[in-house]
């Protein structure tokens, strides 16, 4: 029998796991769950990803996409004379608004790096990346410190289920700012 030409297939796996992850968490996801859920044959997920980690890796990199993009969207982080603390508290409100899945499946990912070392370099890249962008505004040390400060307040949110408050966020934020 032929084999199915079929280029989308690893996408739809990942993008699966995360749909696997945002119902079950870490725990509900394996390759079979992920194969389910993307109705694909289960030899597929084995053969796109040789092992569970492997598949964590590309999802834990596929929600940092996310959180890429919509940093990328705000022009004004960039813009020197752009109000840093509110662009951030801005940033933090936009990512956190409405349905919150898929902020919450990404810190699950970034966290579970802490029992899995293999996703530890993904999850670093994703803050060294966004300190790197603000570091382009402030110090390296200051621009380390508002990612800090932003993990926290996002982990708040989504631990405590409260409302984010955005004038909040952007009062320590600027104290961090100078």
């Amino acid at each position: 029998m032929a084999r199915r030409y079929d280029p989308e297939r690893r996408q739809r796996i990942i993008d699966a796991a995360i749909r696997v992850v945002a119902a079950k968490g870490i725990a509900g996801l394996s390759h079979r769950s992920a194969a389910a859920e993307a109705d694909v044959p289960l030899g597929s997920t084995t053969y796109h990803f040789k092992t569970l980690d492997e598949l964590l890796v590309a999802t834990l990199r596929q929600a940092n996409e996310g959180f890429a993009k919509t940093v990328a969207a705000r022009e004004a982080l960039r813009d020197v004379d752009a109000d840093l603390a509110t662009e951030l508290a801005g940033l933090v409100g936009e990512w956190l608004a409405d349905d919150r899945t898929e902020v919450e499946v990404e810190y699950e990912l970034y966290l579970a790096a802490l029992r899995r070392p293999v996703l530890r370099p993904v999850a670093d890249e994703c803050g060294r990346d966004f300190a790197d962008l603000l570091a382009r505004r402030t110090d390296p040390v200051t621009a380390r410190a508002l990612v800090a400060l932003i993990d926290g307040i996002c982990l708040q949110v989504l631990l405590t289920g409260a409302p984010y408050d955005e004038e909040y966020a952007r009062e320590v934020l600027a104290r961090v700012t100078g």
